[in-house]
């Protein structure tokens, strides 16, 4: 009787010609679906809209003038700090995540993201690209609360914890952990997998987190792409690279709007598109002062405390949000601002129980308030810990105190030439009071993070997360390839459980299959589209060392195997240091590159 009632309603609907479609009145009331795209290292005039007469990006441009853009928007300095605050919305150095190496790019476990929030609200969430805050378990993207991830490893294709020999194409990519090996160019790959995880969740609400690493380093780039910019004068050779691969991101997203229209769901999707720092390669000078590139006036690139560091632009279309479309806000706006905001605008009740740095601002953005006035700080760190003053920034309006003892207008300045210090020693005094004010409050809740071991059966750490304190480890390949002896250095590690583990340090990894002592010889060419691949070089080891704690062991190395096996018994559960390193056949020691570590009660 139940069936025949159903048939009966079903057929009815069909006589009627009532669809059972909702109706765009219950579309409106429908909780947004989000799209973040967020590129790697390019900068606030690497785009046409904001001044660039060379570069080609026309969609961005035209979907600018679909959308509210914040002109006076800031974020970190580097990447992986930027994308900590943004999932976070809280600064870097409170969230474990002050640098982008030396096991500075781990973002503590205690965080809670974007992820996390929109996941626990009947969201489905995905990630794709880079993600850079943690290549080891708990700090996976799929930890950290996306359904679906597809990513490379480290901060960028070709670095340390990334798959052997990627190079942008045809790679071999993560898939919530398990590598995968795809066809096609790096940008083309996130966008189509975002798409396609788009075109599945369409009926759900989702959260997509496109991460893109280009147009960071190395600039590889399909030939297409250089060809649009081989024949201008004004651009060096690398930046001609450069701009193709932010012209792909453009084409790229041109097919990631295209594809919302067609699935009908454009009107209640909130898209973002925004940038991680200052350009990385828009804006050159050589020995003789000529200027290549375009850098919107501003003073400094990437990894500056100056403005040319950390003004990116932030560009956000919600069409059934009501967001005026063309519209250009310049208040004082910031990236830990986008989690308080988006939960906001989503419906989502979202309060969190640590200190926030950012602020809801979905008032501003509608039209109906100013920001009340505030202050921001943003800074570069890339040490072993932060400290205090280094390379800082306070932002008040269109003030910047930077170094804690240079004062620029930008609305008079923009290059920030004249420091007006000595004019306004009152509002560089209020200015460093709220920066001492917030380093006590952020430096109390600064600390390392531990990767876990013992819960899968295989976990790999790498160099590029060592501890070390007055260098920078090998973090991407190339480094590798050189096979210049490492200072040993620690890694923070928490046993989450006792037992027989068996650890195995290696020059190369495991997936490459080389052997400890020899050299590789896959050296490519440079060409015009992209860097070239250095040979692999050998070293020779003589014995392998491994320390836990304040116990060590050690084994005599053969040069023919492909790694040197230590076993260890861990008799308790809970946090310490890790050193692996090998003493060469000079006698020269050295951290060991890779270390697989394996836990024999699997």
């Amino acid at each position: 009787m139940i069936k025949f009632n159903k048939y009966i309603v079903l057929l009815t609907f069909l006589t009627l010609g009532i669809s059972c479609k909702p109706n765009k009145s219950e579309q409106v009331t429908k909780k947004p679906n989000v799209i973040i795209v967020i590129t790697d290292d390019q900068g606030y005039g690497d785009l046409g809209h904001t001044g660039n007469k060379v570069i080609k990006t026309p969609t961005i441009d035209k979907f600018a003038a679909q959308s509210v853009s914040l002109t006076n928007y800031h974020v970190g300095t580097t990447c992986a700090p930027t994308r900590a605050g943004i999932l976070t919305g809280r600064n870097s150095n409170r969230n474990g995540v002050w640098h982008t190496i030396m096991g500075a790019s781990l973002l503590n476990r205690e965080e809670v993201t974007m992820a996390d929030v929109f996941k626990e609200n009947g969201y489905k969430t995905g990630m794709f690209g880079k993600w850079h805050l943690g290549d080891n378990h708990p700090f996976l993207p799929e930890d950290r609360g996306f359904d679906n991830a597809f990513y490379h490893g480290g901060g960028g294709v070709g670095q340390t914890p990334d798959y052997w020999n990627n190079d942008y194409f045809d790679d071999t990519y993560f898939r919530n952990g398990v590598p995968e090996k795809v066809e096609g160019y790096c940008t083309d790959v996130w966008f189509n997998e975002a798409i396609q995880f788009i075109e599945n969740k369409k009926d759900d609400q989702f959260l997509c987190y496109l991460s893109l690493n280009a147009p960071h380093s190395p600039f590889n780039v399909p030939q297409e792409y250089y060809d649009l910019y081989k024949n201008e004068e004004g651009l060096l050779e690398t930046q001609k690279r450069f701009y193709g691969m932010i012209t792909n991101i453009d084409d790229n997203f041109s097919k990631l709007l295209k594809k919302l229209d067609d699935l009908e769901i454009a009107d209640n999707t909130i898209v973002i598109f925004t940038t991680d720092n200052g350009t990385s390669n828009g804006y050159k000078t050589d020995k003789e002062g000529k200027i290549y590139g375009y850098n919107a006036k501003m003073r400094g690139t990437k990894a500056s405390e100056y403005e040319g560091g950390h003004r990116v632009p932030f560009i956000i279309r919600w069409p059934n949000g009501k967001l005026e479309a063309g519209k250009s806000l310049s208040d004082l706006t910031a990236h830990v601002d986008v989690l308080p905001t988006l939960t906001s605008l989503a419906g989502i009740d979202f309060t969190s129980d640590k200190v926030m740095d950012g602020t809801n601002i979905d008032s501003y953005l509608l039209g109906k308030s100013e920001i009340e006035d505030r202050y921001l700080v943003t800074d570069t760190q890339r040490i072993s810990w932060p400290v205090k003053g280094k390379q800082s920034c306070v932002m008040d309006g269109n003030w910047r105190l930077v170094n804690g003892d240079e004062l620029y207008d930008l609305s008079k300045d923009p290059g920030q030439t004249k420091n007006l210090a000595a004019q306004y020693p009152e509002k560089v005094t209020s200015m460093n009071a709220f920066y001492n004010t917030w380093w006590d409050s952020v430096i109390a809740e600064t600390k390392y993070s531990t990767i876990d071991l013992g819960e899968e059966e295989i976990e790999v750490i790498t160099c590029h997360d060592a501890r070390t304190i007055d260098y920078f480890p090998p973090w991407n390949q190339r480094k590798i390839r050189e096979g210049k002896p490492m200072k040993p250095a620690p890694f923070f590690v928490n046993f989450v459980k006792p037992g027989n583990y068996i650890f195995k340090l290696r020059r190369w990894p495991m997936e490459s299959g080389v052997a400890l002592g020899a050299e590789i010889n896959d050296a490519i060419p440079e060409t015009s589209t992209s860097d070239p691949r250095i040979k692999g070089k050998a070293m020779k080891f003589k014995k392998a060392f491994l320390k836990i704690g304040d116990k060590a062991v050690s084994v005599n190395v053969d040069n023919t195997a492909k790694s040197a096996d230590l076993e260890f018994t861990v008799k308790e559960k809970g946090k310490t240091e890790l050193l692996a390193w090998f003493e060469m056949e000079d006698g020269t020691l050295s951290n060991a590159f890779y270390v697989n570590v394996e836990n024999s009660n699997k």
